[in-house]
């Protein structure tokens, strides 16, 4: 008989075999420890998350923890970031002492969780932060290339060598044996097609770096 059976199956029930090693914060508060931290980590700008909060209270087996209902039924849970925060809404995970919130982080930084209320008579008002919020480079793959520092090369010698043709033509209106005519109408059709020759050269350097 194979014993290993039975024990990888307790395991399994007792959620010791599959616990991943998350970044999360834990607090005491009295008897009970609050845990708090994201679902998906890292956390990542415009990707939709939750923040994850678990309740429990030390079981009867020394080692267990028993999950607690219904704990945010007088305590209220607020999203920090700097000076501005959000009073989040709280739904219940199927397994008893955990909830969760709906997230979508807009920036980069840090971001800490504020319980303020009671969990069954038992006062709390804490702070805990969570995992700062990430850059989308953290999952970009493969790395995206840096070209801008080229693009703008280029726009910059397309720019300096129309402003040249705009000085020439200014200096010279005339060429040759035909400096002494009255060129004036054709200069100034000249400049004027330059500066569309201008823009054209701009926004297409615009529309090829919108592409990217």
């Amino acid at each position: 008989m194979n014993y290993n059976i039975p024990i990888l199956f307790a395991l399994i029930l007792g959620g010791g075999l599959f616990s991943t090693a998350f970044a999360h914060t834990t607090v005491h508060v009295e008897q009970y420890e609050i845990e708090v931290g994201w679902a998906i980590e890292p956390p990542v700008v415009g990707i939709r998350n939750d923040f994850v909060l678990e309740v429990s209270v030390p079981g009867e087996v020394e080692g267990v923890k028993m999950g607690v209902k219904n704990a945010f039924k007088n305590l209220e849970a607020t999203a920090k970031f700097g000076g501005v925060t959000k009073v989040l809404d709280i739904n219940s995970d199927p397994k008893p002492g955990h909830y969760f919130s709906p997230v979508i982080p807009t920036k980069t930084g840090s971001i800490s969780i504020i319980l303020d209320g009671e969990i069954d008579g038992t006062p709390v008002q804490v702070e805990i932060p969570v995992e700062d919020v990430e850059t989308t480079a953290v999952l970009d793959f493969p790395p995206k290339s840096d070209s801008s520092g080229g693009d703008t090369t280029a726009l910059k010698n397309a720019l300096s060598a129309l402003q040249k043709e705009v000085s020439s033509l200014k200096l010279n209106p005339g060429v040759g044996s035909n400096s002494n005519l009255n060129v004036g109408p054709a200069y100034d059709f000249a400049v004027f097609g330059l500066s569309l020759g201008a823009a054209g050269v701009i926004l297409a350097i615009i529309a090829m770096l919108k592409r990217k």
